[in-house]
């Protein structure tokens, strides 16, 4: 597959078991076309597939790059993909954070799996959180806004959200190193965390 992406070439082997393996995804050129990054970022594509996003940021912007996905053959592709577009990259076998090496992210890009359950996004925005620096960001392209929304908000305090070729891309920075405080589910503080205050 060839794909050019805002002005950068690439050349990557791709297999029918990856995710959109016949061209770029539009959803990810969607997150791709709103992302801002740096030279200086620390960037982690998170279920990378074919490592197209990995790989675009670190040709376009030379930033440092981490891939992963749970799937040993996408990672494989994704190594030798980098290789053929002559980037650096760590890439690594892992069911979202769990085999990669310690160490924090300026940036998480994803376009996570569609599940009814929400169970691997919400495996990806919690862990996010928790290896993101501070000031460091989570982006991720879905077709659904309002459980993301809502979830990203609950665990970030806060997300920017951009709808683009219909697809919503999702923006959060982690602004404290404590996850903000539950509200009840009447949506105020509860009574302990009132008394605390007064």
């Amino acid at each position: 597959m060839r794909a050019l992406i805002n002005g950068v070439e690439l050349t990557l082997e791709t297999s029918p078991e990856l995710f959109s393996p016949s061209a770029p995804d539009i959803g990810t050129l969607a997150m791709l076309d709103s992302a801002e990054i740096s030279s200086s970022d620390r960037v982690l594509d998170l279920g990378c597939g074919c490592g197209i996003v990995g790989i675009y940021c670190a040709k376009k912007f030379g930033c440092e790059v981490t891939m992963c996905d749970v799937l040993p053959r996408a990672a494989e592709i994704s190594q030798k993909n980098a290789e053929k577009n002559c980037v650096c990259a760590k890439v690594f076998v892992s069911d979202g954070y769990d085999g990669l090496p310690d160490g924090k992210f300026t940036l998480i890009l994803s376009n996570p799996p569609y599940h009814t359950d929400f169970s691997v996004a919400k495996r990806f925005i919690e862990g996010g959180f928790e290896r993101l620096e501070l000031g460091g960001r989570m982006m991720m392209v879905t077709k659904r806004r309002q459980w993301y929304e809502n979830k990203l908000r609950a665990v970030f305090g806060g997300v920017k959200v951009r709808e683009k070729d219909g697809y919503f891309v999702f923006t959060a920075e982690k602004r404290s190193n404590r996850p903000p405080k539950k509200e009840n589910r009447r949506g105020g503080m509860s009574k302990k965390l009132r008394r605390k205050r007064d």
